[in-house]
């Protein structure tokens, strides 16, 4: 028979992987509660490095719903031991994602190499395509779209081939920059095939940003009607999940798409809720969007 510890280490084992299933495929809440009893479970069995892997792998999960404000210190507390190399890439890159996510993307960069030089050490080509992935990330949402398109060059080429959500979104993220390049059949071809594996894994969350994306890509080659029917797919998946910043992103682009194609009251309607929704104190704002080229103010990715 097995042991007390080996039963106990197979228990939390399993609970991390069901929780790696569920954030990878974006379903945040049920990957925060496995997290969190994966955690509990580490505190009961008293294994210092185990705790510092559960508490990562909780905190990214809570970093994504927005709710990981109090758990920064903690992960400098781990990155700062220095106790165990696979735990501190996984703080300093939870770390990088949070400041990401909160528009710092100075901090947000500083952490991203630091995740990318741990990930080198240990070894780990897909680890290390994630780091080049977020490095990524937060050049672009400064505007740096060659060098963006650097690192998600070298993050599709050490990911691993198989298919998975996590290659769909930096297929997604290379897609966005080749169109923006007005590098358009590439683009479309990037985008195209992050959709197919992102809707073949279920990852609703995540699938949100490449129909946006297509959404932006149809309205840069005036085909309104397709950019249209992307555009309201991603606003009915943002508005099911509770993601606020894609749903005004996918505002500000169907009414991008209505005005362009002649149709102003349904433009002047989306750009109505914007006010409405998001920019309550801006009266003026339905007007200046009617007025301007919205195309040239959204970034998708910062």
């Amino acid at each position: 028979m097995r042991d007390e510890a080996t039963v106990a280490e197979t228990a939390f084992e399993e609970l991390r992987s069901r929780g790696l299933r569920a954030i990878e495929k974006g379903e945040l809440e049920e990957a925060a509660e496995i997290f969190a009893a994966a955690l509990r479970l580490a505190g009961e069995q008293g294994d210092p490095k185990r705790i510092d892997l559960a508490l990562c792998n909780w905190a990214a999960a809570v970093i994504e719903l927005g709710r990981g404000d109090g758990e920064i210190s903690r992960l400098r507390e781990v990155l700062l031991r220095n106790s165990d190399p696979v735990n501190c890439r996984m703080a300093a890159y939870d770390i990088a994602r949070y400041y990401e996510l909160k528009k710092n993307y100075k901090k947000a960069l500083f952490y991203a190499r630091i995740t990318r030089d741990r990930s080198e050490t240990l070894g780990r080509r897909d680890w290390l395509a994630s780091s080049h992935n977020l490095i990524g990330n937060t050049l672009l949402a400064e505007s740096f779209l060659e060098e963006a398109c650097a690192e998600y060059e070298k993050a599709l080429e050490l990911f691993p081939p198989e298919p998975s959500p996590a290659r769909g979104q930096i297929l997604d993220n290379l897609g966005y920059c080749r169109i923006l390049q007005r590098r358009y059949p590439e683009g479309y071809r990037l985008l195209y095939e992050s959709l197919r594996l992102l809707r073949r894994f279920g990852a609703r969350r995540h699938e949100i940003s490449v129909r946006l994306d297509l959404c932006f890509a149809h309205l840069e080659t005036a085909r309104y009607e397709h950019s249209r029917r992307q555009g309201l797919a991603a606003l009915a998946l943002a508005e099911s999940l509770g993601d606020a910043g894609a749903v005004k992103n996918a505002l500000y682009l169907l009414g991008e798409v209505a005005n362009l194609n002649g149709d102003l009251a349904t433009a002047r309607g989306y750009f109505a809720r914007l006010h409405r929704d998001f920019f309550p104190e801006a009266g003026y704002l339905p007007e200046f969007l009617l007025a301007v080229d919205i195309r040239r103010l959204v970034n998708l990715h910062a």
